[in-house]
């Protein structure tokens, strides 16, 4: 190397700008690191200028001085400062690893026993091993959620240089955000693949403690992601296709990020992809957390290796904020749906590249050259785009997340936990506001009734729900006046919890919602709203009321025309029509004015023909769904009629003292429990009762008939009872026959039927 002897050269009889112009005059070819340590003077007329280059740190690159030119990707690939480990890594062995370790370990076992012992264990050693690779091969074929994300965070595993140095040929790593720093988080870089320039960007972790510490962990700040925008406006001007990797917990979220613009940054980064107008690849090769992944994923393409997971939110933080404990992160893996497969199904990822058994950390040249492949394959379906279809891609590619279908009912497990519907609050209206509207519509009903038209059942409907909304506020008021809204509360959650479980409903709740509701009843009334309270739940009864009043007659008045209609057909039959004409000419032939006069055989063919007309009018009631329990004939004698009237009598009264037995009988408290749970189950099973409640529901019907059977079991009932079929019998011998009602009544005692609500429009027989 040159040298210089002397400590400083002297120039006399020159300028200025002939002293700036020496190096093409006298000292062409000085080395700047030994005119570092030369001292220029010129002395002219006083005039003395000297300069000294202050030393610095020497710097390993753009050419470092032991650059090894067998190298592959030659010189340039030392523009990185990612250097091979001195060391080997350790092993690390997960949880779920660890049966396969102890394969490990027998296989190392035998083969050291046939090492020192000299005999053939090959066999053995053979079946350890294939018992090794089919147990390997089950393991990483089945698994769970919260198992990749342990592969996806584990420590060995390759990150985006040690993929970036496989897959290129060369690559020259660019620094900087131009703004005062460079992020080691986030590396950028230009790299050639087959010859094809790509713009490679992407989180870098690291691959030590000492690493990860320099890279923050993958975790980038504002500058990273700054560095990212400025390396993508740099392809995007010169053309060069993207390809992002992904590999982060997330954005640092340090105080000082955030007082940079972490946001601002993540937001920048977003906004500017959906515009490039080159093709973007983006691939997820670890663990991609939230907006610190998605700042450098908008991507035409999103590829992810098959243990890679891409979420919103970790599953540690999920079960924090869903289950109140990081210990519920399997769980919240599972629901988040984040592997690669389940992100393909919901049409966010484009395609899953493989990885060998035991992750990406076994075999990382491998990984890497499907990585490769991956790219090649994809990038070249993007360039057959012109510009306008790849930004439209892009943006329909984001635009398709998060579809959804309407109408389609919602499984009652998912429903359990999900928000409310919260109802719009609606202001409370005043009492005068409430007579008003009130008197108004009672007006409107007025009117329809004199002039024989329909109510205004709209008007009524929205009249009764807000009366309805007003007397569950007062109520609710009242409670809280009076101080049981805590024991309301709690009973509630009682009740709810009792019917989520599907259990009938424990005597002991029961209890408690009586004495609650007895409680209330003799304390509503101190409320200091009980008077609104009471006006308003007045107003409601009355309305509903008349809602049902209308409805009932209109059903009423319906199925008389229609019944009305039905008999004016069967008059008007040709037969029915024949006959009774003839009946009518006979009976004005015969000039007889009183039907007692008439004779028996006319009397017959009359009682016949009504018969037969009652006949048809029950089989077409019947078609119409309507039940018919007697038809009573009006061509019986007088005499027989009245035959039995005191004999209806009796029936009626014993009837009576029948019905008010069984009301005490309800009315007893063990009774009275089996009927509520009854109510309950059948409310539970609704209209497709399941095997288990049918089976409860009979059980439960049969103690009650069996009780009930107890109870009306009495002497003197029995009696009254045997009294009764006595004189049954004897007006039967005397008058010749029974007409079909007092049948009807004689069966129904004769058999002791009763019959009594439960509930849910059942009846129980």
């Amino acid at each position: 190397m040159a040298s210089i002897s002397h400590s400083s050269v002297a120039f006399t009889g020159a300028s200025a700008s002939d002293l700036f112009r020496s190096s093409r005059n006298g000292v062409n070819g000085v080395p700047l690191k030994v005119l570092g340590r030369a001292r220029f003077s010129v002395n002219q007329s006083g005039l003395a200028v000297t300069a000294k280059l202050r030393k610095v740190k020497k710097h390993e690159y753009p050419w470092p001085d032991d650059a090894d030119p067998n190298v592959k990707g030659g010189v340039l690939s030392h523009l990185s400062p990612f250097k091979p480990l001195k060391e080997k890594p350790k092993p690390v062995t997960l949880d779920f690893e660890k049966p396969l370790v102890q394969l490990e370990k027998k296989i190392i076992d035998v083969r050291k026993m046939a090492n020192e012992t000299g005999l053939d264990f090959t066999d053995q050693i053979i079946s350890l091993e294939n018992k090794y690779q089919q147990a390997l091969k089950d393991l990483y074929t089945h698994l769970t959620p919260i198992q990749r994300v342990n592969i996806a965070r584990h420590p060995n595993r390759p990150t985006f240089l040690d993929h970036v140095f496989n897959i290129t040929e060369k690559f020259v790593e660019l620094h900087g955000d131009r703004a005062g720093y460079d992020d080691p988080a986030i590396v950028t870089g230009i790299g050639t693949i087959d010859g094809r320039r790509y713009m490679f960007m992407g989180h870098q972790k690291g691959r030590n403690t000492k690493e990860n510490i320099q890279r923050n962990f993958g975790m980038p700040t504002p500058h990273g992601y700054r560095k990212a925008l400025r390396m993508m406006y740099y392809a995007d001007h010169h053309g060069f296709p993207i390809v992002t990797f992904i590999d982060t917990p997330g954005a640092y979220a340090d105080l000082k990020s955030e007082e940079l613009g972490q946001g601002e940054a993540i937001a920048h980064n977003l906004r500017t992809m959906f515009g490039l107008k080159v093709p973007i690849i983006s691939i997820v090769i670890g663990e991609g957390g939230s907006g610190g992944a998605l700042a450098i994923g908008c991507a035409n393409k999103l590829l992810m290796l098959e243990n890679a997971v891409f979420y919103v939110a970790s599953p540690e933080a999920c079960a924090a904020i869903l289950w109140k404990s990081a210990k519920a992160a399997p769980k919240a893996a599972e629901k988040l749906k984040i592997t690669s497969t389940e992100l393909c199904r919901l049409q966010i990822a484009d395609g899953v590249i493989p990885e060998p058994l035991g992750g990406a950390h076994a075999d990382p040249s491998w990984t890497s050259q499907r990585i490769k492949q991956a790219i090649n394959d994809t990038m070249d379906e993007l360039l057959k785009m012109d510009t306008q279809q790849l930004l439209k891609h892009r943006m329909l590619k984001f635009r398709k997340i998060g579809g959804f279908q309407e109408g389609i009912p919602i499984d009652p497990e998912r429903k359990v936990n999900m928000k409310k519907k919260e109802e719009p609050i609606v202001g409370r209206a005043s009492n005068e506001e409430l007579e008003g509207e009130v008197e108004h519509l009672k007006q409107q009903i007025l009117k329809a009734k004199e002039s024989s038209t329909t109510p205004p059942e709209v008007a009524l409907n929205q009249m009764m729900e807000k009366l309805q909304r007003e007397v569950d506020h007062e109520f609710s008021e009242a409670v809280k006046a009076i101080g049981l809204q805590d024991r309301f509360a709690m009973l509630r959650e009682e009740f709810f919890s009792a019917n989520s479980r599907d259990q009938l409903m424990h005597p002991g709740l029961m209890d408690k919602i009586a004495k609650l509701k007895d409680e209330l009843n003799q304390c509503l009334s101190a409320a200091p709203n009980y008077g609104s309270l009471k006006y308003k739940l007045d107003m409601l009864k009355e309305f509903s009321k008349a809602k049902s009043v209308s409805e009932s007659k209109s059903k009423a008045s319906t199925l008389k025309q229609e019944i009305n209609e039905k008999f004016k057909e069967i008059i008007s039959r040709p037969d029915i029509k024949e006959k009774m004409e003839a009946l009518k000419a006979e009976v004005q032939e015969s000039g007889v004015s009183n039907l007692g006069d008439l004779d028996e055989e006319v009397k017959e063919r009359i009682v016949s023909v009504k018969q037969e007309i009652e006949s048809e009018l029950t089989n077409v009631l019947k078609s119409m769904g309507l039940e018919v329990e007697a038809v009573k004939s009006k061509a019986k004698e007088l005499s027989e009629e009245t035959s039995f009237s005191n004999l209806k009598g009796k029936m009626d009264s014993l009837n009576e003292e029948i019905n008010k037995k069984i009301e005490n009988v309800i009315n007893s408290s063990d009774l009275k429990d089996m009927i509520e749970l009854l109510k309950l189950e059948r409310a539970k099973a609704g209209k497709t009762p399941d095997m288990t409640s049918k089976n409860k529901i009979e059980a439960l019907e049969q103690q009650i008939k069996q009780k009930l059977s107890e109870a009306l079991s009495s002497s003197e009932l029995k009696e009254k009872h045997e009294e009764l079929m006595t004189e049954i019998s004897e007006t039967r011998e005397s008058v010749g026959g029974l007409d079909e009602s007092s049948k009807a009544e004689s069966s129904k005692h004769d058999e002791s039927r009763v019959e009594f609500n439960v509930g849910a429009n059942r009846s129980f027989a």
